[in-house]
Parts: C-alpha cells; sequence; structure tokens
C-alpha cells in the first residue's frame, strides 16, 4: 500500500509518515520500482500502535525505546506519565482559576487584569508575611471571592485574621461560598469558615452558623454557637451551657451567657439551664464550679439569688465559692 493510501486509511499525514520513517520508528517494508514508499500490513499494525501509544502522552522516543524491547515494564514509565499528566492539568487548573477570577471582576482595562494577576499571585505566595501583604493591599477589597477562597485554604493563623478582617468588611455576598466551606469533608476548611462567618454580620450568616451547631467537629460547633450567642440567638443557649459544662471554651462561653442573659426575656431560661446543670452535676466537682463561675456572670440580682442558694452546699468548695462570688458581686454594686 503506497504512503498516500495509507495515510488515508490511518488517518496519520504523509509528512508524519515520513517522520516516522527518518526516525526510524516506522519504515516501509518496500519501495515500488519508481521508489515510493510501499507499506506491508505488519507495517500498518506498527503505524496504529504508534499512534495509540501517543494518546497516552509518550514521545516519539519513548514509543521508539516501548516497540523495540517487547520486554520493556511499562509500570514505571505509565507513572512518570501520570506525574507529568497531575503537574499540567494543577498549570491548567490554576490558569482557568485566574481567567475565572479576572472574568468575575468585570474588568475595565488592562490595568484592572494586572491587579487582579498581582492580587492572585500574592495570595499563592508561600511567603506568609507575602499573603498577609495582598489580603491588605487595596486591590483585595473589591475581590471577596479570591479572599473566600483563600481563607478556606489558609493554614497560618495571621494571614488568617487578615482575611477574616478583609471579608467581614466586604461589600459582596460572601456568605454562599463560605457555607460550601462548612460542607468540606477537610475539619481545617469548616473551622475557617466558621471562624470567618462568625465574623460576618447579617441573617444570613447567622443562619448558616445555626446549621453548624451540628457539626461533628467541636471546634465548629464552639465557633458556631458563640457567635451565635453573640447575636443574641436562642439557640445557641443549651450548646453554652454545654460548653461551660465540657469545660470547652468555658470562660468565653459563660460571658456571652451573661450578656445574653441582660435581655429579661432570656434571663430566666439561662437561669434555669445552669442551675438545671448544677443540680445533674452533684457527683462533679469540677463542672459544678464552672457553672458557678458561669452564674457569676448573670446579671446581679440573678447571680446573687443563685448564689446565696448554694451557700450551703454539700460541696463545700462549691458553698465557699459561691459566697466569695456573691461578695464579689455585692460589694461591687454598691
Amino acid at each position: 500500500m503506497l504512503i498516500g493510501e495509507v495515510a488515508r486509511r490511518s488517518g496519520v499525514s504523509t509528512r508524519m509518515l515520513r517522520h516516522y520513517d527518518a526516525l526510524g520508528l516506522v519504515r516501509p517494508s518496500d519501495r515500488t520500482v519508481s521508489g515510493y514508499r510501499e507499506y506491508a500490513d505488519e507495517d500498518i499494525r506498527r503505524i496504529f500502535h504508534v499512534e495509540s501509544l501517543r494518546t497516552l502522552g509518550l514521545s516519539l522516543r519513548q514509543i521508539g525505546l516501548v516497540l523495540e524491547d517487547p520486554g520493556f515494564a511499562p509500570a514505571t514509565l505509565i507513572g512518570d506519565l501520570i506525574r507529568e499528566a497531575e503537574v499540567r492539568l494543577s498549570r491548567e487548573r490554576e490558569l482557568l482559576k485566574r481567567l475565572r477570577a479576572v472574568d468575575a471582576s468585570e474588568p475595565f482595562g488592562w490595568e484592572d487584569v494586572l491587579r487582579i494577576v498581582e492580587l492572585l499571585h500574592g495570595l499563592g505566595s508561600p511567603s506568609a508575611s507575602r499573603r498577609q501583604q495582598a489580603v491588605l493591599a487595596p486591590a483585595a477589597e473589591v475581590h471577596a471571592e479570591l479572599l473566600t477562597e483563600a481563607i478556606l485554604a489558609e493554614s497560618d493563623p495571621h494571614v488568617a485574621g487578615a482575611l477574616r478582617w478583609a471579608l467581614a468588611r466586604a461589600d459582596h455576598d460572601v456568605v454562599a461560598s463560605l457555607a460550601t466551606g462548612l460542607e468540606s469533608e477537610n475539619v481545617e476548611v469548616r473551622r475557617s469558615a466558621a471562624l470567618a462567618l462568625a465574623e460576618i454580620p447579617g441573617d444570613e450568616a447567622a443562619a448558616v452558623l445555626a446549621g453548624a451547631l451540628e457539626d461533628t467537629d467541636a471546634t465548629v460547633r464552639g465557633h458556631a454557637t458563640l457567635a451565635l450567642g453573640a447575636r443574641g440567638r436562642p439557640e445557641a443557649v443549651p450548646r453554652l451551657v454545654g460548653m461551660v459544662v465540657e469545660g470547652a471554651n468555658d470562660v468565653e462561653a459563660s460571658e456571652v451567657l451573661g450578656a445574653m442573659a441582660a435581655d429579661p426575656e432570656r434571663a430566666d431560661r439561662i437561669r434555669s439551664a445552669l442551675v438545671d446543670e448544677l443540680d445533674a452535676a452533684a457527683r462533679e466537682p469540677a463542672v459544678r464550679m464552672r457553672l458557678v463561675q458561669a452564674v457569676a456572670e448573670l446579671p446581679t440580682d440573678i447571680a446573687l439569688e443563685v448564689l446565696h442558694g448554694l451557700a450551703d452546699d454539700e460541696d463545700r468548695t462549691v458553698a465557699r465559692t459561691a459566697t466569695a462570688l456573691a461578695g464579689m458581686l455585692e460589694k461591687r454594686g454598691r
């Protein structure tokens, strides 16, 4: 079969077939009297083998080695090709992210494009100080979506703090993106999302945080609970009391409960919840001590009522602590 017919049937151009011949990769078995290349069936099979291996990303040199050595073990070469493909994909994903970021910002000119690219370079820097500088730069103020993505991947606490500060002041809606972070299987991502949402005002952020009260991770639940309590959300009360009982950020939880109890509509519920836990924890002195200290954070009249009632508690340490705290509150109120 002459080269033109081979090209039509195989889909490989005559130019490429000549290149294969020059490399010694696929040489025609014969030539006509006029000197034209003539391919046998075995040559055509070899052409298809070459094309098949090219689809895996092998270079022509690598293909030649494979075809000339029937005992060639593919495992190592295939592993190298996989790693090379992963690197290419990573680069392509990074390029796609940058293009989408530029498109989403609706730049007016190339100067806007360059500012966005500079911000992306800064946020992707291996240097924490460089990332922090990028967050605090004026260009970052209008790119809330980029900041949202960055905070979910940030490991440095100082950079994360700067990102939260920037997001809390952003004009754009970032709650939806952070809500996606709360659904991540990565617990660190969920923790970052919860912390960021805690600093964003508004009912939408609060509604998302309410869903995090059931998170499997105690830290995520704690961030959501403290944030909702600080906003006066009633669903936070049982969780805040639970944090006092468990000793997880109990000081912060006690302070939030005290602030919430300043509202008369919530005060009785909070008082009852703490007293109920005091009765339930009769055999756990450490738990009762934390609850007594939480009671002291309540409005003075409510706190004194409960503390005076504990002055004769069977646990003398609890009784002495309650009496001392009551004395401090009475002295403060004079």
